[in-house]
């Protein structure tokens, strides 16, 4: 029997939540949570927490900022109920993929927004998710009074226009804004720190989550982070499920997930390759297209794409369909946390990947009803629950980094 703890279950994940405190052996403790009218959040803490060690759990998937913004405010309330210590579970870290340091990220071509999903659309091998509208989705850029279309500047400017766009102080107008670019920068916002500082600020003591995108994230606080590991889980499943799993091959997506799949394929003796995406962008019939080049072989051998994030999957739905065009005999996707937002679960159906494996720290409910036997789920709550039992006791919890899907 664990004494003086208290586990409170946000909105976002109320399945987890169930499966966490049965293991612990306790019941949930009351927490309501409703909206008025005009959209603000509203939290009631029903079982007192008074000098109990208080543990949150809220992921960060569905409508992130609401979900976020709520465990913010019970933090708070438990705070200010004279809880001992309170601790945020974040399954799925919410804006780990933003991190402090401004970068170029070239997107999908630009679509026009919609509340409702397309239902309408025939998704191929080649289908991408829409990027955000930006200056670049202008139809034409005035350069030194020339107007050139701007999906093909790089490609069809001749040199005396090419030493014109280098000049320096230039100032140009793009079409129907009426306003001067200066030469100016735009800065990515610092994600990072304030949501940790929004955190420490509400009254966390203590942060758990699973496999950080950005471990830098880390840094970040100034309060302690437990940073567990999934891959035991995915290791585990890799031994038990796939037939004769070192002749497979373990491949990484991106260069950015190459450190973590070779982490597996040295842990289980296996062969490894990499996908790298050429950032120096074509021009097709279709629009701007990033090639794809794989290092290694995969002929005739079972592919396993390893990565710890899928949202839109148009990486791994790529990564896919270039590993059959290598003649790859089966391709399995197994990722960590699988959010799967807008059009992923149509590109998921309509792509070259035999199979996905994710854990349950994101619902997956719905996207088990539409993906059924494609789709296998991972039980991450043993893990969670084993560590918030450990903390609550003092205990040390580098045991699960390496032997969590031992429990």
């Amino acid at each position: 029997m664990v004494r003086n703890l208290v586990v409170f279950g946000g909105s976002s994940h109320p399945d987890l939540v169930e499966r966490i405190c049965n293991i612990l052996g306790i019941p949930q403790g009351g927490l309501r949570t409703s909206k008025f009218s005009n959209g603000e959040t509203s939290v009631s803490i029903k079982d007192s927490v008074r000098e109990k060690d208080v543990y949150v759990i809220q992921s960060g998937c569905g409508h992130v900022n609401d979900n976020f913004l709520e465990l913010l405010i019970t933090i708070s309330a438990c705070k200010t109920a004279s809880a001992r210590r309170v601790t945020a579970v974040m399954p799925f870290f919410p804006y780990s993929r933003q991190p402090d340091v401004p970068y170029n990220k070239h997107g999908a071509p630009l679509a026009k927004s919609s509340t409702t999903p397309r239902t309408d659309h025939n998704y191929t091998f080649e289908s991408v998710p829409p990027s955000p509208r930006s200056h670049s989705s202008l139809g034409h850029n005035l350069t030194n009074g020339i107007s050139v279309p701007s999906q093909r500047n790089s490609y069809f400017l001749d040199r005396d226009l090419d030493r014109k766009l280098k000049l320096k102080d230039q100032m140009w107008q793009p079409e129907g804004t009426g306003e001067i670019n200066t030469g100016y920068k735009e800065w990515v916002a610092q994600s990072g720190t304030l949501v940790a500082d929004l955190l420490t600020c509400a009254g966390a003591d203590h942060i758990i989550t699973m496999d950080l995108h950005d471990p830098q994230f880390q840094g970040f606080f100034d309060i302690p982070v437990d940073n567990l590991y999934g891959r035991p889980l995915l290791q585990h499943y890799i031994v038990s499920s796939i037939p004769n799993f070192q002749e497979a091959v373990i491949v990484s997506p991106d260069a950015g997930g190459a450190k973590r799949a070779t982490a597996i394929a040295d842990a289980l003796g296996m062969d490894f390759a990499l996908i790298h995406k050429e950032r120096r962008t074509k021009f097709t019939e279709k629009g701007p297209a990033a090639t794809m080049m794989l290092v290694g072989d995969v002929s005739n051998r079972v592919a396993l794409l390893i990565d710890d994030l899928v949202d839109t999957s148009n990486t791994i739905t790529r990564a896919a369909k270039l590993l059959k065009d290598r003649g790859a005999t089966h391709v399995c996707a197994i990722i960590t946390h699988g959010i799967f937002s807008g059009d992923a679960i149509q590109r998921i159906q309509a792509s070259a990947l035999d199979e996905v494996v994710t854990t349950n720290s994101a619902p997956q409910h719905e996207h088990k009803l539409a993906l059924g036997n494609k789709l296998v789920i991972l039980d991450v709550s043993k893990v969670f629950a084993e560590a918030i039992r450990r903390i609550h006791n003092g205990e040390s919890v580098s045991m699960l980094f390496d032997h969590g899907a031992g429990i």
